[in-house]
Order: structure tokens, then sequence, then C-alpha cells
């Protein structure tokens, strides 16, 4: 992986935690996924239409549809995320989520896209997902498992992390052929994709005006930080993937778990911290193998 990739990489996994962290201390549901997307369509406006000017005169059907499948892919892993976050640990569901997605991205690209990969790149895949484990709680989790009410917790944590997981692997290999093979700008492509979004977050919220005027008193900081922010962290990823193979940028995103590992248990409360720094390690020990591999 060339340097610049694994350096863009790097910065949009610190990016990344910290506006999970956001996401799970506003303890919000689709309506807070709209709240996000409103701040992003409108701080990122000046950016996005003036690339917009430029380029989608010269985008076709296909461009298009990419986009639409984008934007639907996001927005179901995005307020599945949430609906996590409400139900479980950050600990349990972020790491399964952001290690199982980019697993699964790998092997799509690998077996469907014809990406090579090397022993060395393979053992940084393993130490990612051994990691993973760790940061989740490891054998910790079966030792709260003999809790009836904190086992119902892990379970649930598991489910919401592995189905998350699932459509993060989708939007990355949709997202990955969109700049990579049609050489579309990542900047556009997830501006555009999240007036996709607000097409199915919208109704959620003017359902219920009276609540979401509500919510938004209690979430608008924690909204505004994930809207301006989490779009940088994403957009530097697709520039990684313009000049790295997806095989090797899925797994390295989950340097972001090194920063989630030590910001997440730390500001929310959640234990095993051992277990999740050893995690970590092996996540960047793991990425490092794939930087070289």
């Amino acid at each position: 992986m060339p340097v610049s990739a694994l350096a863009l990489v790097i910065l949009a996994g610190l990016i990344h935690a910290c506006w999970n962290i956001a996401a799970k201390k506003a303890g919000g549901d689709a309506r807070f996924a709209c709240f996000t997307a409103l701040v992003m369509m409108v701080f990122w406006a000046p950016i996005g239409l003036c690339l917009g000017w430029q380029q989608l005169p010269g985008w076709g059907l296909t461009e298009w549809a990419l986009v639409a499948v984008s934007g639907v892919l996001h927005v179901v892993y995005y307020v599945v995320l949430l609906r996590g976050y409400r139900k479980a640990d950050l600990t349990v569901v972020y790491p399964l989520a952001r290690g199982s997605g980019p697993l699964l991205s790998s092997l799509v690209a690998i077996v469907l896209l014809g990406e090579q990969i090397s022993a060395l790149g393979t053992v940084g895949i393993m130490g990612v997902v051994l990691g993973v484990f760790l940061v989740a709680g490891g054998p910790g989790l079966w030792r709260k498992a003999h809790d009836p009410a904190q086992r119902q917790r892990i379970h649930k944590g598991m489910l919401y992390g592995l189905l998350t997981g699932v459509f993060i692997a989708s939007y990355t290999v949709v997202d990955g052929y969109a700049v990579k093979v049609l050489l579309l700008s990542p900047i556009l492509l997830d501006y555009f994709g999240n007036f996709v979004r607000l097409v199915f977050l919208l109704p959620v919220v003017l359902r219920d005006t009276a609540t979401a005027r509500t919510l938004w008193k209690q979430q608008w900081k924690y909204a505004m930080v994930v809207g301006i922010v989490s779009p940088v962290s994403y957009v530097l990823v697709l520039y990684a993937l313009q000049v790295a193979p997806l095989s090797h940028v899925a797994p390295a995103r989950e340097v972001s778990m090194l920063f989630a590992a030590l910001l997440g248990g730390h500001l929310l409360g959640e234990g095993d911290r051992m277990a999740r720094l050893l995690g970590a390690a092996c996540i960047g020990l793991g990425v490092m193998a794939l930087a070289h591999g």
C-alpha cells in the first residue's frame, strides 16, 4: 500500500472513531441520522455544488445508479448502527461492525474483483480479525455471559455489529468500484449520496415534528459534529481507494480501533480495557503488515 494511502487511512481512522463516540453519546435513532444528513447537506454545499457544476454534466445513468445504491446502503448501515448503539455497548458493536465489514469487503475484492494479496497481507488481515475480537471484549465476553442481562446485551451488540458489517462491506465494494473503475469524485459520490439518504430519512422526521424539535434541542451538538466530520473520514478513505487495492484499504481502516479502544473505553466507561488495548495493538500490527504486503 502506498504511504500516501496509508496516511489517509490513519487520519480517517482517528476522525471515524471520534464521530462514532459522538453518535453513541447522542443515543439517537433515524431522526438523528436525518439531522446529521441535513447538517452535511448545508455545511458541505459550497464544495459539493462547485464540483458538481464542473463534473455532473458528464455523468450518465450508470453513475447516478451507483450514487443511488450507495446512498441506500449508507442510510441502512447508519440506522442499524445507531440502533445497535442504543441497545448495546459501543465497544462491542463498533469493533464487530468495523471488523466484519472490511473483512467481507476484502474477500469480495479478492474473489470477485480479482485483486491479489500476499502472504504478509493475509497475516495482516488475520491480525486485524484477532484484534477486533479482543477489542470487542475477547474472553471477557464469555465471563459476562453468565449474567442474563449482560448476556442479552452482548448478544444484541454482536447481532447489530455483524449486521452493520454486512452493510459496510456492501457500500465499500459499491463505492470502491465507483471511484476506482468509473473514476467518480469521492466528494461528489458522498455528497450526492447524502441526498438519497435524506429521501428515506426526512419522512421519519416530518411524521412527528414536535418530537423531532425536542430531539434536535437535545442532540444538535452531536449532529453538528457527525454531519461535519464524518464525511471527511469517508472521503479520505475513498481517495485512498483510488491509489491502493480495496483488499488492503478496507482492513487498514481498522486502525480506527486503536483510537476507539483508547477513547471509547475511557470516555464511555466501558470495561475490559486491557483486552481492548491488546486488540488495538494486534490491529495496528495487522495494518502495518497490510501496508507492506
